[in-house]
């Protein structure tokens, strides 16, 4: 008998949670810390700078990229993070899907191979909340549309209905001239 290879697809929930907790928009690109992806793959960040700056080929710009200063400082205040033994002296790479790939392939490790396959599913989790996010906002947007379109009609028909609810004015039952309205504003002169 052949034994089927069984790779479960179910995610631990806290590893993925801690995984998507790491993951960053940057210029509108989700990505993932240098710092981040060298503890998830047990390295120190140094090391994994040097083997990534070793193998710079394999990460073009859409791989990875270096934040500005302006990004880095931005990023520091929202994090409101304290500099252990002096802080970063450099802005971080941050790596996109691709890059966090590339860079397990890169360091070769049993737990760097292993943890990428989590980031990846973490990655394809997080695109298609937002997707679903994005495709929701459509349908609120066209429903809220539909509704100002429907708003109009209905308070046409509120009125007309309001004015066929409203009791008949009193008139005269007959035929009317206009001679018998003039007649009567003289009589009315006369008094």
């Amino acid at each position: 008998m052949v034994k089927e290879k069984s790779e479960s697809k179910e995610i631990p929930a806290a590893v993925i949670k801690n995984i998507e907790q790491k993951i960053m928009t940057i210029r509108g690109i989700k990505v993932m810390l240098d710092s981040d992806l060298a503890m998830l793959y047990g390295v120190e960040t140094k090391r994994f700078n040097e083997q990534v700056r070793r193998n710079i080929d394999r990460f073009p710009e859409d791989f990875m990229f270096q934040l500005s200063k302006e990004e880095f400082k931005s990023l520091r205040s929202q994090f409101a993070t304290t500099s252990e033994r002096g802080g970063r002296r450099y802005p971080p790479l941050v790596f996109t899907e691709h890059g966090a790939i590339m860079a397990a392939s890169i360091l070769n490790t049993k737990q760097a191979v292993g943890v990428s396959l989590y980031v990846v599913r973490a990655f394809v989790k997080l695109r298609e909340f937002y997707s679903f996010n994005r495709e929701l906002a459509l349908k609120v947007s066209e429903l809220d549309r539909k509704v100002t379109q429907h708003d109009g009609v209905i308070k046409s028909l509120v009125q007309v209905i309001k004015k066929m609810a409203m009791p008949p004015s009193k008139r005269k039952i007959g035929f009317q001239s206009d001679l018998d309205s003039s007649s009567k504003d003289s009589d009315e002169n006369k008094n």
